[in-house]
């Protein structure tokens, strides 16, 4: 009889799957003449995930060390894979798990992470690491305050890049016979790429480490501002992460993320997540680089790692991409959409109107009067800003208001006095979709591309419908 004894024997030996028809573009011919570029199926993992390798690594060294205790608890900070290899091991070592998320994480993956037995915490996003209530801070507070608590620590703990060191990196050798060239991540602890360079540049120091990034992150020279696509990218530089070992960092936008994941579901039968799209991305790229140069005997291996089941209500649904303004590929072209009336008077977008949390409301009063505008968004940066950087609005009527009931000063900063975020309207929707929007509120604030880019009301449309 051939059976494994637990889930946890099951973990690694994934398969190399060639990647076919979501690589041909118009003019490409990447996928028929090379380089050849071969995904690293992760999701194939019991736990579904790459962070399948380094749970196992993590708590026995743990236990080795006398840090994890019998009966003892796991505390980490995770958007959800990491939690769900922790907890596949927890279970057959009789630990209790506690994981601390990002609120950007889907509700589908702390769904998951609950039906392994665990306790959810949610944190805001859009906080600095130093913030009380981030989610690498709340972690470190429940350590304190949960007995026996231990915190793996993914981002510093050295059995994060040694997991891929030992196991990842030579099954990637192995099955390419030492023939792979060029092998591309995207990084989000930094210990997946990490481990795996550095095992191929000890067999063959010529194979090229390419890392993939989101835009916003510190790898690609981000400052760490908030994007979309989850479990990659970083607004700190991790312990695990060797700086020394990419030889690129690829900058991908979260719509090119989005789109490419969306083509290797319908097109290759590969069922990833957000971040797998974008390491593939990165990877389809080189791959047109290399072709373009000649290099058409190159072997690429992507590393996919985890499966899109995690974000059937995110990057596949259209409704959820369509109110950040992503093109679905549903878009009907007779009807006039949201971003043509915004575009409607020039042609191109308008600035996006905005004040800042710290400004006083006599200078948010003076910006609408400026602009000639009635509402407006709050902003924690200078535009162009990302949806996760709307604090909230501020109105004429609500300052008018506050004004003359003596409940707010014109010195007082704009937090004080701010209402909640205007309601949000993707630029590809129709305008009928605005209209219907706009019978429960007074603006809307338009995105296009997970970017706000400015605000649509019932006069604009008026406006749109009387230049024809």
């Amino acid at each position: 009889m051939d059976y494994a004894n637990s889930l946890l024997d099951l973990i690694g030996n994934t398969p190399l799957v060639r990647i076919n028809r979501s690589l041909e573009a118009p003019g490409s011919s990447v996928a028929a003449s090379g380089p050849l570029v071969l995904a690293k199926v992760e999701y194939l993992n019991p736990g579904g995930s790459v962070k399948d390798r380094i749970a196992t690594r993590m708590i026995e060294a743990a236990e080795a060390s006398g840090e994890l205790k019998p009966g003892g608890t796991i505390v980490e900070p995770t958007s959800g894979n990491t939690g769900v290899g922790l907890a596949m091991v927890a279970q057959q070592k009789g630990y209790q798990c506690v994981f601390v998320c990002p609120d950007k994480v889907s509700e589908d993956k702390r769904n998951v992470l609950k039906a392994y037995g665990a306790r959810v915490v949610v944190c805001p996003t859009a906080v600095a690491p130093e913030h009380p209530d981030s989610y690498y801070n709340v972690s470190d507070r429940l350590v304190r305050e949960i007995e026996g608590a231990w915190k793996p620590d993914q981002y510093s703990n050295p059995n994060n890049p040694r997991s891929h060191y030992e196991t990842t990196g030579p099954e990637i050798w192995e099955q390419t016979d030492g023939k792979v060239t060029h092998f591309v991540a995207g990084v989000g602890t930094g210990g997946t790429i990490s481990g795996i360079g550095r095992y191929l540049n000890e067999r063959n120091p010529s194979v090229q480490v390419i890392g993939a990034d989101p835009a916003g992150s510190v790898y690609s020279g981000g400052t760490g501002r908030p994007y979309l696509v989850e479990g990659v990218g970083e607004d700190f530089w991790p312990d695990t992460y060797d700086r020394e070992i990419a030889d690129r960092i690829i900058e991908v936008s979260d719509a090119d993320s989005f789109a490419y994941t969306r083509r290797l579901a319908r097109e290759d039968a590969l069922l990833v997540g957000g971040s797998a799209g974008m390491a593939a991305y990165a990877a389809k790229q080189l791959a047109e680089e290399l072709a373009a140069e000649g290099q058409t005997d190159a072997v690429i291996v992507v590393l996919l790692p985890d499966s899109g089941r995690g974000y059937l209500t995110k990057v596949f649904n259209d409704e959820w991409l369509a109110s950040y303004g992503f093109p679905t590929g549903g878009e009907a072209a007779s009807e006039k959409t949201v971003g043509e009336v915004l575009r409607g008077k020039s042609g191109h977008l308008p600035d996006l109107v905005h004040t800042h949390p710290t400004e006083t409301i006599a200078d948010a009063v003076h910006i609408l009067r400026e602009y000639g505008v009635s509402q407006m968004p709050v902003v924690r940066a200078e535009p162009p800003v990302v949806a996760a950087e709307v604090a909230g609005s501020v109105d004429e009527k609500t300052l008018l208001d506050a004004l003359y009931a003596g409940e707010a000063k014109l010195t007082d900063t704009v937090e004080s006095h701010m209402s909640p975020p205007l309601p949000t309207i993707g630029s590809t929707a129709a305008a009928s979709e605005a209209v219907a929007a706009l019978e429960h509120a007074d603006a809307l604030l338009v995105q296009e591309d997970g970017k706000p880019v400015g605000v649509v009301t019932r006069q604009d449309l008026l406006a749109y419908i009387v230049r024809g």
